[in-house]
């Protein structure tokens, strides 16, 4: 039996596969899948489908002939490939020879600079991981003074504890002049303490000759936000709206970061009862403010409230194809559940919605995620015959899914021909290229990719770093590409961080993991929650429960909550230190501080100092879930 990539035809199946298949699932041997079948369930909800996908792939292969006549059939003019279809084999020192292979190609990197090209058009590779007004806004080496005073408060800062008295008093001590540039920076750099964040906010308000802007309102908002400390943030949005007389700072985007906020801990109700207060503050409650909202929720995977809340208003917002859109868009590449995002596109179609490059983007991005050429390939053809004209977008997707299906010469093919039909590659195509070429260890075909953007004009993204992170085998070679890409301008984030820290803990090189914590802190990037945990759990895995510990009591004194796994991983430990007769640790009453004692008898007395802390007061209650939204428990 064959079927093509774009007309059902050049694909083989192994002899008997359908046949042994069936057997191995239904006969003796059903019970080595029922692990596998119950995870993709869970994976893909209620489609088993998945594992006989599974199966497909390892008994298929594309007919790389066919690929070939259909990247031919997009252009009049025969293509050329330089690539090779070899496959590579790995080359140890791979940081020495990735870099090496031309003399100026650190040279082109620096005089290009940080080039400004988003990197949200690589929806085939799209990580989820967006946060606009958290992100950290580089210091122009131009102005010294800036650098050395944030350094300063930022190290002020750090030191925050006991209610953050000694670092007020530093603040009162430091002599620096409060400027909005300064501000910025500094909840830029501590964004990740709420606490401190905050302590320094009111500090720099008290200044005499500053006052703060509505950017420097929407930080610290954005920053308690992100913390659910969502009381303050309303306290600091009132304050915005000024005297009677005097004008108001509050804007549409500064309710937006609440939704945004609400929806991250998925907290519907009250997103959805932020967006109805636009009328409170005298806004207009548009269908562009609706799309906002399902955006939002959409954004952090509450894509079925969303898809609820756009029927239900159809007759007050009424139905088109970029609200349709932005729920296909979540269900294919925020949750990547096929089978919703199948049954959104037929629905597309009964409702009478238009598709349009933007559908056909995420759907294309949603099979390419799984690995699933074939419908690739066929809605691209579909998109030819029906004259709807693929964007950037469509093309990048496409040639992530060639070079992820191992079609490296194809994807090179459908990239000289996107050019001759007038798209310039941007970061995202090369990036599309690079990190599979990097997952099959294709290593001399990823470092032509590379050097071909650098010619090109274009500056390596953090995702491009991330490609070859993910192949580097020693701790040596993984230092030497963080210090040259600082040289770059483009500088490690968190996730940077926390990959490479659990690539150590796997290593069980905990040398190398306290040395990339230090570097982090002292690179100015203020840890998260996933960094605690990460690093949390790959001490413990490792047998350093002590360093665990400490960096447990650390990530609740900054007010992050820690995972229930975590909780019990430590529990039992604590649990086990008692029973062996060991000298338990200073564990400050341990249970009564934990996050799973709300839920039992009443917090013991010599805790309740900590309640009446502001600092360690909860803000948030706990969420239920009813007809697809989120109420309050009461």
């Amino acid at each position: 039996m064959k079927l093509n990539p774009i007309s059902g035809q050049g694909f083989r199946f192994a002899p008997n596969f359908i046949e042994a298949f069936t057997q191995t699932l239904c006969g003796h041997r059903f019970v080595m899948y029922r692990s596998l079948v119950f995870t993709l369930s869970n994976l893909g909800r209620r489609f088993n489908y998945c594992v006989f996908s599974i199966c497909i792939r390892n008994h298929v292969t594309p007919s790389s002939s066919k690929l070939t006549q259909f990247v031919n059939s997009l252009q009049t003019s025969e293509l050329h490939t330089s690539s090779s279809k070899s496959v590579i084999s790995w080359s140890p020192s791979f940081s020495a020879q990735f870099f090496s292979s031309s003399s100026n190609t650190f040279n082109e990197i620096q005089t290009i600079g940080v080039e400004k090209v988003g990197d949200h058009g690589d929806r085939s590779d799209d990580d989820n991981d967006e946060n606009d007004e958290d992100e950290v806004t580089g210091l122009s080496s131009k102005d010294e003074n800036l650098i050395q005073n944030t350094d300063r408060i930022v190290g002020v800062l750090a030191e925050f504890g006991d209610g953050g008295k000694e670092a007020k008093l530093k603040l009162e001590q430091c002599g620096i002049t409060a400027t909005r540039e300064l501000v910025v920076e500094v909840l830029s750099r501590v964004r990740n303490d709420w606490a401190a964040a905050f302590t320094f906010f009111l500090w720099a308000g008290k200044q005499e000759g500053y006052s703060h802007s509505v950017r420097e309102y929407h930080s610290i908002i954005s920053i308690l936000g992100k913390m659910r400390k969502f009381d303050t943030a309303w306290a600091l949005i009132d304050e915005m709206k000024g005297d009677k007389t005097g004008p108001s700072l509050v804007n549409p985007q500064t309710l937006l970061i609440m939704i945004r906020k609400y929806c991250a801990v998925h907290d519907v109700a009250k997103a959805i009862n932020t967006f109805y207060a636009l009328k409170r503050f005298k806004f207009e409650i548009g269908l562009e403010e609706f799309q906002d909202l399902l955006s939002a929720l959409c954004r952090y995977k509450n894509v079925q409230d969303a898809e609820h809340l756009l029927f239900c208003n159809e007759k007050v917002f009424p139905l088109n194809t970029k609200s349709f859109n932005i729920i296909l868009n979540g269900w294919c590449n925020m949750v990547v559940n096929l089978g919703e995002a199948k049954r959104f596109w037929r629905l597309m179609s009964r409702k009478g919605i238009e598709r349009d490059t933007v559908s056909y983007s995420s759907m294309i991005s949603c099979f390419s995620k799984v690995s699933n050429l074939h419908e690739v390939l066929k809605l691209f053809n579909q998109m030819k015959d029906l004259s709807v004209a693929p964007d950037q977008k469509v093309y990048n997707a496409v040639i992530h899914a060639l070079a992820k299906g191992n079609h490296v010469k194809e994807a090179f093919d459908l990239l000289k021909a996107m050019e001759e039909k007038g798209f310039k590659p941007n970061v995202a195509t090369y990036n599309s290229l690079i990190k599979p070429l990097c997952k099959a260890r294709r290593v001399d075909d990823a470092r032509m990719v590379f050097d071909e953007m650098i010619q090109k004009g274009f500056s390596p993204t953090i995702r491009t770093y991330h490609a070859f992170f993910s192949i580097l085998r020693t701790g040596e070679e993984v230092f030497e590409l963080l210090e040259k890409m600082k040289i770059t301008g483009c500088l490690p984030i968190n996730d940077t961080y926390i990959m490479l820290i659990r690539k150590f803990c796997r290593w069980h090189q905990i040398e190398y993991v306290f040395k990339l914590w230090n570097e982090m802190c002292k690179n100015g990037i203020s840890p998260d929650r996933s960094s605690y945990i990460v690093l949390i759990h790959g001490l413990f895995l490792n047998g350093k429960l002590e360093e665990a510990w400490k960096y447990y009591e650390e990530m609740k004194e900054k007010g992050f909550l820690p995972e229930p796994k975590t909780e019990e991983m430590l529990q039992a430990y604590t649990s086990a230190r008692q029973t062996a007769g060991t000298p338990r640790l200073d564990t400050k009453d341990y249970q009564a501080n934990s996050y799973n004692s709300t839920k039992n008898a009443k917090v013991n007395s010599n805790t309740s100092s900590h309640g009446k802390d502001f600092l360690k007061r909860p803000e948030t209650r706990k969420v239920t879930r009813e007809k697809g939204f989120s109420f309050w428990e009461k």
